[in-house]
């Protein structure tokens, strides 16, 4: 087998270049939309997309995009940076896109999205599937969605649909997913679409991103590319990971100038007869092959055509010195220390780590840690037993959504107590105090936030039940409870609940709780050990509790 260095030196020209000031510039025709086709084997999917090319060959530019400014057709990229890092002629390109595709055509994963996206001949329907699973994937695994998204289109399988939809019902649907701001920006979009553009979706990817609330570039190109058949590139995470890679791009990619150069060579990519597939095809390959920790090299379709590769493999040989001088295999001359997208020289070349030393992304910055307390009321009910939640303020975190009373956190328990309990009586009336109880604690992690409540109960036994709350709070049974619109810490926090009631025990580490319930059984000598000891210390149940508190 001919060595990876050896095949590449005779097809690339030795090239040491320093980046200078205008080293590159491209200037690349907007490509006419074109319909991305799918290479479905039955005969009905063909026929499928014959119809959408048909239509998409016929479509007129909706109203918004009639009435919104419209992208220059040349896009004039400019940056100083060395050659090396782009794609430098056309069969270059030709060769990505053909090999892409190719693997994808017949990798590709069969997802509900892509097949709604296959065969819808209407135009609105299609671009409105394609907008929920991409914001629905957004910071979300796509095993995760899977659920939410059949589960949201067959509820609202249309615009109008969702757009008739209540504020309620949709936090109701979306309760677990996460970023819960998603689920309403996308009902929101939906009412302007309907109610201002008469239900017709915008078709380009700058009026999307003008119109839609809360659509930017990546998802505007998406619907666009996939529903319309726009050659518009995209970059998310998973894209920007396999371009950095195959142009050997080391710097942080949410810095300016690198976010830049990547939207630059997306748009020089992708394919103007398929790119909708190109796009999806570009993602999945992040995905599932060209992954941030544990790269499958080996089955990528365009290895041959990547830098960290060809860096990988020089770097071996130099390091096992079987060569005597460097391969003669291009590169850049990153050890100068002028260009700002190879690896930066307070991060050097680290051999273990193989091509994922591109890309190094800089450190995240910590979620900053918050505390509160929380309680669970129950009151007996005439269908069971009834929990309260009141709403959340219509902004900020978790808007709209119902949780448990909460206060924030005080520095005395004490303090934390009498906090907690007017809380409570604010939406219950008086409540017998001595009834509090401490549960143990749930950690929860947010976006940006490490929010510890600490779990409270408090039960309602013997007395006459509470039948009338303030607006903002509801009485629910616990079945209705796990169906409402309630976040995940919500959930961990009543488990907790539930695991100190008799009879139970339902703390998990997968939800990160603690509870007294949740400690390990002691081995036998040590149970010994503890009946010895209790029978010779008295300690009544509410010094227990104390200690565990």
């Amino acid at each position: 087998m001919i060595p990876l260095v050896s095949r590449l030196s005779r097809q690339w020209v030795r090239w040491t270049c320093a980046p200078s000031p205008g080293a590159v510039q491209a200037i690349m025709r907007k490509p006419r939309a074109a319909v991305g086709s799918g290479h479905r084997k039955q005969a009905a999917s063909q026929e499928g997309r014959q119809k959408r090319a048909k239509n998409n060959s016929q479509a007129k530019p909706s109203a918004c995009d009639a009435g919104l400014a419209r992208q220059p057709e040349e896009v004039v990229l400019q940056a100083s940076v060395s050659s090396y890092h782009v794609f430098r002629d056309l069969a270059e390109v030709t060769a990505f896109r053909g090999s892409l595709l190719s693997w994808y055509d017949q990798e590709k994963r069969d997802l509900p999205w892509r097949r709604r996206a296959e065969d819808e001949v209407d135009l609105d329907r299609r671009a409105y599937a394609v907008w929920v699973s991409e914001v629905m994937l957004q910071q979300t695994q796509v095993a995760t969605v899977i659920n939410y998204y059949t589960g949201w289109m067959k509820k609202w399988p249309t615009l109008q649909d969702l757009a008739s939809a209540s504020l309620e019902e949709v936090n109701q649907l979306w309760a677990g997913l996460g970023y819960y701001s998603r689920g309403r920006r996308l009902q929101e979009g939906a009412r302007k679409v309907v109610e201002e553009l008469g239900g017709h979706m915008p078709h380009t990817a700058e009026t999307l991103q003008q119109f839609l609330p809360g659509v930017g570039r990546y998802t505007a190109g998406a619907i666009a590319s996939i529903a319309f058949g726009q050659a518009t590139g995209v970059v998310d995470g998973n894209v920007a990971r396999v371009l950095c890679r195959v142009r050997a791009i080391g710097a942080d990619p949410n810095s300016t100038l690198v976010s830049q150069q990547l939207w630059g060579l997306a748009q020089q990519l992708v394919d103007p007869a398929r790119p909708g597939d190109f796009n999806q095809a570009a993602m999945e390959l992040g995905a599932t092959v060209c992954t941030p920790q544990r790269p499958l090299c080996s089955q990528c379709p365009v290895e041959s055509l990547c830098r960290a590769r060809q860096r990988v493999e020089r770097e071996r040989l130099l390091a096992s010195r079987s060569l005597s001088s460097s391969p003669d295999v291009e590169e850049c001359a990153a050890n100068t220390g002028q260009c700002h997208l190879c690896l930066p020289p307070s991060e050097p070349w680290d051999q273990t780590l193989g091509v994922v030393n591109f890309p190094r992304k800089a450190s995240r910055k910590p979620p900053r840690e918050e505390s509160s307390a929380t309680c669970v009321l129950e009151q007996p009910g005439a269908l069971g037993a009834q929990i309260l939640l009141v709403q959340r303020p219509n902004s900020g975190l978790l808007a709209g959504l119902w949780e448990f009373p909460s206060v924030t956190w005080e520095p005395s328990e004490q303090l934390q107590r009498k906090a907690l309990l007017q809380e409570l009586q604010r939406w219950a009336g008086p409540l017998p105090a001595t009834r509090l109880r401490h549960l143990g604690e749930v950690v929860h992690t947010f976006s940006h936030i490490k929010l510890t409540y600490q779990v409270y109960g408090l039960a309602l036994e013997g007395q006459t039940p509470v039948t009338t709350v303030p607006p903002g709070a509801r009485w629910l049974t616990q079945e209705e409870f796990h169906t409402a619109a309630v976040s995940t810490a919500m959930k961990k926090v009543f488990r907790v609940y539930q695991g100190q009631q008799p009879g139970t025990c339902m703390g998990s580490k997968r939800s990160q709780v603690s509870s007294p319930c949740s400690r390990k059984k002691p081995r036998m000598g040590q149970q010994v050990l503890d009946n010895f000891f209790r029978s010779h210390i008295s300690t009544d149940g509410h010094s227990l509790n104390s200690a565990a508190q």
